[in-house]
């Protein structure tokens, strides 16, 4: 089996097995094997996340959102509307026209947000790197299985030239012999 992995990887990718990668070698081993490679590796990865990972997805999700949008949006025409038009007739708005307490909100918002994003958008980056990855070895896979099938067809294909030379030749024979007898004939009704 290991002489059929060595003459696999010289013969498709110009590499002794040893020099292979993990991936390649992967991939040759389902070639020999005749398995498929393909798996879903995106819901392994969904599956595997932790909390933190699910909580940061989920964060990301709806930060990234038109209803996010929109309530933040309507929460923040409440504020104004409820600090500067209701509260401010009364005399008792807790956050008056600057709106210092409401910057602070948003400041912090943004300073918690952004890094569940960017943890979100790691783990992203992460599974489109595995991805990848897998294109790669599925790819290269039906690279070699189509290389494979081009050999097979050009053997085929020789070998049916042989036998179309061989049996031209078995023709040419007879029409020599049926040339030679017939002029043998010839001769022998021509010297009667």
């Amino acid at each position: 089996m290991k002489t059929d992995r060595e003459s696999l990887a010289n013969r498709y990718l110009k590499k002794g097995w040893d020099s292979l990668s993990e991936r390649e070698m992967r991939v040759v081993e389902g070639l020999i094997n005749r398995v498929p490679i393909s798996r879903n590796t995106y819901k392994q990865l969904h599956e595997e996340r932790t909390f933190g990972a699910r909580v940061a997805d989920r964060i990301a999700e709806f930060g990234g959102s038109w209803t996010f949008i929109g309530l933040f949006l309507a929460a923040l025409a409440g504020w104004v509307i409820l600090n500067s038009y209701i509260l401010a007739r009364r005399g008792d708005a807790f956050d008056p026209y600057p709106y210092i307490l409401l910057n602070l909100f948003l400041s912090m918002i943004a300073a918690l947000q952004a890094p569940v994003i960017m943890m979100s958008q790691n783990r992203q980056a992460a599974k489109d790197r595995i991805a990848a990855a897998h294109d790669y070895e599925v790819n290269l896979k039906a690279e070699l299985e189509i290389v494979s099938l081009h050999e097979k067809l050009d053997d085929l294909r020789e070998d049916k030239w042989r036998e179309l030379v061989d049996i031209q030749q078995e023709q040419i024979q007879l029409l020599n012999r049926l040339l030679f007898e017939t002029s043998a004939s010839r001769d022998a009704a021509a010297s009667e």
